[in-house]
């Protein structure tokens, strides 16, 4: 009993501080939330496209080294002289008046006076008052964000968290599952990195999940379909990205489910194919390899795109998927 009673309250420990996190999140939501609602009332932006921004610039400033970390609500970064203005002698401002001089662009957007890069309405306020120059429908908010990163992936990975965001209603959008059903018979090994002969020597971008051909495939995230098609290495394929800039990459699939169509938004459990053999070859070619899924994850920083190993995520959302079914 002796022995019980600390293993007892170790996992009670474990669970409060599970729940506290939980809690903790849905606040940081909430307030995050709120804040695109104000800004959209005071500048007629839709909060979705702020919410969005805030989003794509929180996701590559954690996989960026050369960016800071977002420590506060709002994970969009402007550079010191950018904010207060390339010409101001004080790096540091805080006065509109002078950063407007300097063509800064740092904006007071709580009213206290202050044009804050440390204030999270400041500089969320910051980048709507800088879309506003160009307008604030969609048209105008692309050629906006197209003029400020420069590049078109960025524009269309802001737009499509974007029509995520609109299409929910809501920014806590994490759920994932496992890409095949739990009930289903299927197989998996990590098998990431390893060498690939086919079309020349290359290494292999993912897990592949063995399973019976047919057995649907489902989108594991919340995200859009960004590509829809036949690769001669992949065979049939389907690509979805996640709020999280994460791209999932789904392919040798034996079809796709009915009606399913590039720019559509999914969610997590879709049924966008199933298992098949497809690929190696020209359109068409099937059964040079057993039927399996090839599931692969990349990441894009804002300048390209990686792989990285899928196994791990993998294994955590089979295990979290078969917790809820209990």
């Amino acid at each position: 009993m002796r022995f019980l009673l600390p293993v007892i309250l170790f996992f009670s420990f474990i669970f409060q501080s599970l729940l506290v996190h939980a809690e903790e999140t849905a606040d940081i939501y909430s307030e995050r939330m709120n804040l695109y609602k104000k800004v959209e009332t005071v500048t007629n932006i839709p909060w979705y496209y702020l919410a969005a921004i805030d989003q794509y610039e929180r996701n590559i400033r954690e996989v960026r080294k050369d960016l800071p970390k977002a420590e506060g609500l709002i994970g969009i970064y402007f550079r010191e002289e950018e904010w207060a203005g390339i010409l101001n002698p004080n790096p540091h401002d805080d006065n509109p008046v002078s950063i407007q001089f300097f063509n800064g662009i740092g904006f007071d957007g709580n009213g206290d006076g202050k044009a804050k890069l440390t204030d999270d309405e400041d500089v969320l306020h910051a980048f709507a008052n800088y879309i506003l120059q160009y307008g604030v429908d969609h048209d105008n908010i692309k050629i906006a964000l197209w003029n400020y990163y420069r590049r078109d992936n960025t524009v269309g990975i802001i737009i499509g968290k974007a029509m995520i965001y609109k299409k929910f209603g809501r920014i806590d959008l994490d759920e994932y599952v496992f890409p095949l059903p739990l009930h289903s018979n299927y197989s998996y090994k990590n098998t990431w990195g390893h060498a690939r002969g086919w079309g020349g020597r290359r290494i292999h971008e993912g897990t592949d999940i063995f399973a019976s051909y047919g057995v649907p495939v489902r989108s594991t995230c919340y995200g859009i379909i960004e590509m829809k098609g036949w690769n001669k290495y992949g065979g049939w394929r389907i690509g979805i990205r996640d709020i999280n800039n994460t791209y999932h990459y789904f392919a040798h699939l034996s079809g796709f489910a009915k009606d399913l169509k590039v720019g559509q938004i999914v969610e997590p459990g879709t049924l966008i194919g199933g298992v098949g053999s497809s690929g190696y070859g020209p359109p068409g070619t099937s059964g040079k390899f057993p039927p399996h899924l090839h599931y692969g994850m990349y990441k894009d920083n804002g300048y390209t795109e990686w792989s990285y190993d899928p196994y791990a995520r993998l294994k955590l959302w089979e295990r979290q998927e078969r917790l809820k079914k209990k």
